[in-house]
């Protein structure tokens, strides 16, 4: 397996996983966004507190995502169980 060079708030890491290295760049690309909004927002904060800012973050869209994700479940299982209803009516 080999690593993958990316750069994340101007560090270099390679990185090795089980996913392509184009997949790996593009989550190394969005957690870099990450950092640079934070650094946008708070120029003088320490790397510390930009990186737990930055899993506050992603842990917050994560989670709206898992949300809607759950609500969106629920309303196709309701339109599924309706649609079964309406087809038991022309049995």
């Amino acid at each position: 397996m080999e690593g993958v060079e990316v750069y994340i708030s101007g560090q270099k890491y390679v990185i090795k996983g089980d996913k392509s290295a184009e997949y790996m760049k593009h989550l190394a690309a969005f957690v870099d966004g990450k950092f640079r909004e934070v650094y946008a927002l708070s120029p003088n904060i320490t790397s510390l507190r930009a990186s737990i800012l930055v899993s506050l973050s992603i842990a917050d869209e994560l989670h709206r995502i898992k949300n809607e994700y759950t609500s969106i479940s629920k309303s196709i299982k309701s339109i599924e169980d309706g649609t079964d209803t309406i087809i038991k009516l022309f049995e």
